[in-house]
């Protein structure tokens, strides 16, 4: 039902029908909230077109929707381009193998990971991340590494000068830091020497 309701306002065509059944079920759990009231006490006859796009919109942050991989697929593109990017830093510094983006059946493509020459690691990352490029980088560099780490069993990346290993950050885009001397930045993701 929620899959309905994200679809039609994605596309267009959003009906009083799926929002008064999502209202109705939320209710049934214990979840009111000012949309679902509205849904169940106004006539389905006043609702305007910006009415149900309203509550559309509501009732999925009220019930936590998230949209997975299979109904936005520019979600999972947006991880992939990540991916890419960060792959120039695992070439840079001398590390090969086959590394791609994965999700699985069991999960119902519900979350992705990065591979590294057939194994991976971690919690996996939800699509949601997919929504911003610069969250996708950083979220897909943590999930390189956490992976690339526990399959070569060595720190990667690692400063230069410190050797210390490197996390992602943020300073207005996301970079690789180290925590040596006070914590500095060393590259942007995917422009490391």
């Amino acid at each position: 039902m929620s899959c309905r309701i994200y679809t039609a306002l994605r596309d267009g065509g959003l009906e009083t029908e799926p929002l008064l059944e999502l209202a109705s079920l939320l209710e049934e759990w214990d979840m009111s909230t000012p949309a679902t009231q509205e849904l169940l006490k106004r006539p389905a006859a006043q609702l305007t077109t910006a009415d149900l796009t309203r509550l559309g919109e509501s009732l999925l942050r009220d019930s936590n929707f998230e949209p997975t991989f299979a109904l936005e697929p520019r979600l999972w593109a947006t991880l992939e381009h990540a991916l890419e990017v960060v792959e120039r830093d695992v070439r840079a510094r001398g590390i090969t193998g086959t590394l791609r983006l994965i999700s699985h059946d069991w999960g119902n493509g519900s979350q992705a990971w990065v591979e590294f020459q057939g194994g991976y690691h971690g919690n996996g990352i939800l699509p949601i991340e997919g929504s911003d490029p610069q969250k996708a980088l950083m979220v897909v560099a943590d999930a390189a590494q956490e992976t690339i780490m526990e399959l070569i069993w060595k720190v990667w990346p690692v400063c230069a000068a410190h050797n210390l290993g490197l996390h992602a950050g943020w300073e207005q885009t996301p970079v690789w830091r180290c925590a040596g001397d006070g914590t500095h930045t060393v590259a942007p993701i995917g422009e490391l020497p």
